[in-house]
């Protein structure tokens, strides 16, 4: 345990719960907020075994955590516990939809300005650091070497 865990499900926990927030009760929103904070926890971790640069945790907490929201927002407003499996599997639908949709238009634009201009820097570059290679800035004990 630790703060930037809490904060992550804290985030967490206020994305899932962002789709149903005006239909469910209190009750189903804690639950809904405590089951999407503990998911997004263990999608940071898996992440964090990975090669992926993602280096703010932004697809598991807000994408894993919006996916799980709208899901259970098909669970929970007027939907799986009320019987209506249609309404379940529109959500599932429409997050298979904008999850393939959102897939398709970013790898587009991230082509296209990486054609443009390069968006990955060197290996030299990264060893060196962004704030000096990118900005010519120099921080903390470099700005001590450096004088």
């Amino acid at each position: 345990m630790s703060a930037m865990g809490a904060a992550v499900g804290a985030v967490a926990g206020l994305v899932g719960i962002t789709p149903s927030a005006g239909y469910v009760t209190v009750g189903e929103s804690i639950f809904i907020g405590f089951i999407t904070a503990i998911v997004c926890n263990i999608a940071v971790y898996w992440k964090s075994k990975t090669s992926l640069d993602d280096a703010l945790d932004v697809f598991p907490v807000h994408g894993v955590g919006g996916i799980l929201g709208t899901i259970l927002t098909g669970v929970f407003v007027d939907g799986l516990l009320e019987g209506k499996v249609d309404i379940f599997f529109n959500h599932v639908i429409a997050v298979a939809i904008v999850v393939v949709y959102t897939f398709i238009v970013s790898y587009a634009l991230y082509w296209i300005t990486n054609k443009i201009i390069k968006m990955r820097i060197s290996p030299s570059n990264e060893r060196i650091g962004l704030d000096r290679s990118q900005h010519n800035e120099i921080y903390g004990l470099d700005n001590e070497i450096a004088e």
